[in-house]
C-alpha cells in the first residue's frame, strides 16, 4: 500500500505537507492476443444477478513494458480500466468485473507492470510512474477504446490519478480507492518517509508515527533493493496472509498494539502481522491465487514501485500542485491508516479534485475496500459511472 500519490509528500491532518521485458504481441490498435488458458483464479461465475454475463477473457496487450496482461469482462460499452495495488493483481477486481459488465460496461483489469503475467523489466528505472501511465494509455489504444474511465486501488489509485492528471485526453474520469489524491510537489519523498521513523513517543496505529525509537517506516524498508525480498520470498503465502490480515478491518491489530507499518531495529515487517487468521474477504483459494503469482514471479517487480518515488517526484515537478479536473470519485475505509496519514488530502479535495462527484468513507472497513465491501463498492461505482457525462 502506498502512503501518498508518487511525487508528492504525505499531507498532515492540517493539510500541510509532511516532511527483461517479454516480446510485444503486436502494434497498438491491433486485436489483443488472447491467452488460450485462463490463469488460475479466473472467476467462473459472478455475483447474484450477473449469471448471464460472459466469462472473463485474458489478453496480452502490447505496451511499452513489453506486454500487459489484461482481463476483460463485457465486450461492449464504455471502457472502465481497473488498476490494482500492492501486493495484489488483476484478481483484486474479481467482484467488480462481472457487475460492471452486467451493467453494460467493458471492464478491464490489468496486471500492472512487474506483476502477474505482465512484463517485468529488469531496471528499477523502468517502474517510474510515467512509464506506468504509458502502459495504461497503450492498453486503451490496443483495445481500440477511448477516452476511458480509470479506477485504481492503493498504488493503483496513485497510478490512476497521475494517468488522469497527465493524460486527460485518454482518461475522462478517475475513481480512487483507499488512497486519496495529493498533487505532486512538496518535500522529497525519501526524506519524508525517513522522518516518519519512530522516536519512542508515537502511537503508530493512530498518528502515523513509530511506536519505538529507531523504528523504520515500511516504505523506507521496501526501498532498499533485496531487503524486503529476503523477508517475503522464503514464505510468500504466509507473508501475504499476514499482510492482508494486518490491513483488514476484522483482523488488524487492536488499538494500542504495535503498528504493522513499522519495522523494529533488527526486525522484519512480518514480526507485527497477525498469525493464523485470514480476513473474512480472503478465502484459502483466493490466497492461493495471490501467492501463486508471487511465488512464480518473485517480489522485485512489485517492490520496484516503491523504489522510484524520488524519481517520480522529479519527473512530475512540472505538475506540482496541479488539480485533477475530470469527474472523480473517492472510496475509503474508515479503519484504513491511509486516511489518518492523508487526512489533509481529504480536506483538500475541493481544491485538488474540483470535479469530485462523491467521497465515501465506509464505516468499519479496512484498506481492501472493494474486497472487504464488494457490494457497497459496486453500488457506489455504478451510481458514479451512471452520473458521468456521455
Amino acid at each position: 500500500m502506498p502512503p501518498t500519490t508518487p511525487g508528492a509528500a504525505p499531507a498532515t491532518s492540517s493539510g500541510a505537507p509532511s516532511a527483461a521485458s517479454a516480446a510485444s504481441t503486436g502494434a497498438p490498435g491491433t486485436a489483443p492476443t488472447v491467452v488460450p488458458v485462463a490463469p488460475a483464479g479466473t472467476p467462473r461465475s459472478g455475483p447474484a444477478g450477473t449469471s448471464g454475463t460472459a466469462a472473463p477473457t485474458h489478453h496480452l496487450l502490447p505496451t511499452p513494458a513489453g506486454r500487459t496482461h489484461a482481463v476483460q469482462q463485457g465486450g461492449h460499452g464504455p471502457l472502465v480500466l481497473l488498476l490494482h495495488g500492492f501486493p495484489e493483481s488483476w484478481y483484486t477486481w474479481r467482484h467488480q468485473l462481472p457487475v460492471l459488465a452486467a451493467a453494460g460496461y467493458r471492464a478491464v483489469a490489468i496486471d500492472v507492470r512487474g506483476y502477474g503475467r505482465s512484463s517485468k523489466p529488469a531496471s528499477v528505472d523502468a517502474y517510474r510512474m510515467l512509464d506506468l501511465v504509458a502502459d495504461n494509455v497503450a492498453v486503451v489504444e490496443a483495445l481500440g477504446e477511448g477516452p476511458a474511465v480509470v479506477v485504481g486501488h492503493d498504488w493503483g489509485a496513485s497510478i490512476a490519478a497521475v494517468s488522469a492528471l497527465t493524460r486527460p485526453d485518454v482518461f475522462r474520469a478517475v475513481g480512487l480507492l483507499s488512497v486519496p489524491y495529493t498533487p505532486p510537489g512538496g518535500p522529497r519523498p525519501s526524506e519524508v518517509f525517513a522522518a516518519m521513523a519512530g522516536d519512542g513517543t508515537g502511537d503508530g496505529a493512530r498518528d502515523g508515527a513509530g511506536d519505538g525509537a529507531g523504528e523504520e517506516f515500511y516504505v523506507s524498508y521496501f526501498q532498499r533493493p533485496g531487503r524486503a525480498e529476503a523477508e517475503i520470498e522464503p514464505d510468500v503465502r504466509g507473508w501475504l496472509a499476514g499482510f492482508y490480515a494486518a490491513l483488514s478491518a476484522d483482523t488488524m491489530p487492536e488499538p494500542g498494539a504495535p503498528a504493522p507499518y513499522f519495522v523494529s531495529p533488527g526486525g522484519t515487517l512480518r514480526d507485527r502481522f497477525p498469525v493464523g487468521v485470514l480476513p473474512s474477504w480472503l478465502g484459502e483459494r483466493d490466497l492461493d491465487v495471490y501467492a501463486g503469482e508471487f511465488e512464480r514471479t518473485g517480489m522485485t517487480g512489485a517492490l520496484n514501485r516503491y523504489r522510484t518515488m524520488d524519481r517520480d517526484w522529479a519527473d512530475l515537478a512540472d505538475h506540482a500542485g496541479a488539480p485533477i479536473t475530470q469527474p472523480s470519485l473517492f472510496i475509503g475505509g474508515e479503519r484504513d491508516a491511509s486516511l489518518a496519514w492523508l487526512a489533509g488530502a481529504l480536506k483538500a479535495f475541493p481544491e485538488t479534485l474540483p470535479g469530485l462527484l462523491g467521497s465515501h468513507i465506509l464505516d468499519g472497513c479496512g484498506h481492501f475496500v472493494q474486497q472487504e465491501r464488494p457490494d457497497e463498492t459496486n453500488r457506489i461505482l455504478l451510481d458514479w459511472l451512471t452520473s458521468l457525462p456521455a
